[in-house]
């Protein structure tokens, strides 16, 4: 679907596939490690702790805190441990208290 496009989308499209993949290399493509990029890492922590944190139709949202360690546990396995430790830095220091959006 994305594959017939340009510009910028064509630069950020390796970032867009990968944002699944495990950094132990378990996920959809054959990369582990170093070799996902660092934006799919980072946006991976971030499409997982999002929802964790968000009521769904199925479950009530986990406490922030919850799902902090929820990524912590991950780390090394579907996380860069780098990234989740930037994370819990940011945590600690109170810098992810994100407004609930009311709709």
């Amino acid at each position: 679907m994305l594959e017939p496009v340009g510009g910028l989308l064509r630069r950020i499209l390796p970032i867009i596939l990968s944002h699944h993949d495990k950094y132990d290399g378990t996920g959809y493509n054959p990369m582990a490690g170093e070799e996902i990029p660092l934006e799919s890492r980072i946006i991976s922590v971030a499409d997982v702790y999002d929802p964790l944190t968000s009521d769904r139709p199925y479950r009530k949202a986990m406490s922030p805190f919850d799902a902090k360690e929820f990524l912590v546990k991950g780390s090394g396995t579907d996380f860069d441990p780098a990234v989740v430790e930037a994370f819990n830095d940011a945590f600690r220091r109170g810098e992810m208290e994100v407004p609930q959006l009311v709709v």
